[in-house]
C-alpha cells in the first residue's frame, strides 16, 4: 500500500520528467542581434535583458537553451522561432 508521501514523491517525479525538454537556439550567420532579441521577447516572453543575454550566448557559444518545459507547450514556441527564421530544436 502506498503512503501519501510515496504518492507525492511519484507525482513530483512525473512532473519533473515532463519538464526536462528544452528549446535550444543555435547560432547562424543570417539573423541580426536585434531580430533574435525581438523574437525571443515576443515568442518566448523573455525580458529584453534575458533575450539579449541569450543572443550573446548563442553568438559566442554557438547555442543556448531559451525555454524549458513540457514538450506539448514547447512545440508551438519552437515552431514560431523556426518561422521567424531562427535555428532551434527541442531536445
Amino acid at each position: 500500500m502506498n503512503t501519501l508521501e510515496q504518492v507525492e514523491e511519484e507525482i513530483a517525479l512525473e512532473e519533473s520528467i515532463g519538464l526536462n525538454n528544452e528549446i535550444v537556439l543555435f547560432n547562424d550567420d543570417v539573423n541580426t542581434f536585434d531580430h533574435v532579441i525581438e523574437t525571443l521577447v515576443y515568442v518566448c516572453e523573455h525580458t529584453w535583458e534575458q533575450a539579449e543575454q541569450c543572443a550573446i550566448l548563442v553568438h559566442y557559444k554557438g547555442k543556448c537553451t531559451v525555454k524549458t518545459g513540457e514538450l506539448e507547450k514547447l512545440k508551438p514556441i519552437c515552431s514560431a522561432l523556426l518561422e521567424a527564421g531562427l535555428s532551434a530544436e527541442i531536445i
